[in-house]
């Protein structure tokens, strides 16, 4: 069982930072892939990055390669979302999630979730 719990959201300009946290808890966290997804008002949830077990690999979305870097740091049970050059269209309740065997594109991989963190970007 890992429940997971997303802290850095906001209010930020476009071409602004922001860094999002994913703390877990539980014995497993380090076992498992860890995904961030987002879901803007009135379109469905997408993947947005993905990292694996021991960090080496990492996956994003084309539209956020080169802005947004995913890490890990199994020790303290936390991934990061670095996000730089922030767009308007990255607006969006951030999601954390846990339980997939490999780095996957798609959330049904994923058994546990966080609740979820806004961002918003202004132009």
């Amino acid at each position: 069982q890992v429940q997971l719990a997303e802290y850095g959201g906001g209010l930020v300009q476009a071409g602004g930072s922001l860094s999002l946290s994913c703390a877990a808890s539980g014995r497993t966290f380090s076992s498992y892939a860890i995904g961030w997804f987002r879901q803007a008002p009135g379109k469905e949830r997408e993947f947005v990055a993905a990292i694996s077990q021991s960090g080496v690999w990492t996956y994003y979305l084309d539209s956020v390669k080169g802005r947004f870097t995913i890490s890990r740091d199994n020790a303290k049970n936390t991934v990061y979302l670095q996000m730089n050059s922030l767009k308007p269209e990255d607006t969006a309740v951030y999601y954390c999630a846990a339980g997939a065997d490999y780095p996957e594109v798609t959330s049904l991989k994923y058994v546990y979730w966080g609740q979820g963190t806004q961002v918003t970007v202004s132009s």
